[in-house]
């Protein structure tokens, strides 16, 4: 269960940049610092559950792992932002890595 937590904990860490993104824009600046305050809370309160069984080192890894391949990936499919193979590329790698942590356990 708490690699279960610790994912959906990743996928809220991905909702708050979105949050942050959506607050730019005057019209749903609102909207968007409720949504960041929301899935913040939330990541960290799915993290803290996710650590009473994975060290503290592999979930944190982990949790900044998907929320950064994600926002890049919304970023991208959402708003416009700049693909080049250099960064899909640097998202590969932070993958490689969070996968080489849970093999090496």
């Amino acid at each position: 269960m708490a690699w279960f937590y610790l994912l959906i904990a990743g996928i809220c860490e991905i909702g708050w940049v979105i949050g942050l993104k959506i607050s730019q824009e005057a019209s749903t600046r609102l909207l968007g610092v409720v949504l960041a305050i929301v899935f913040i809370g939330l990541s960290g309160f799915l993290l803290w559950l996710a650590q009473r069984e994975i060290p503290i080192g592999v979930s944190y890894a982990v949790w900044t792992s998907i929320g950064a391949a994600g926002a890049f990936l919304v970023g991208i499919l959402f708003f416009g932002e700049t693909a080049s193979l250099g960064r899909y590329l640097g998202v590969l790698l932070i993958i490689a890595g969070v996968v080489t942590l849970k093999l090496a356990r």
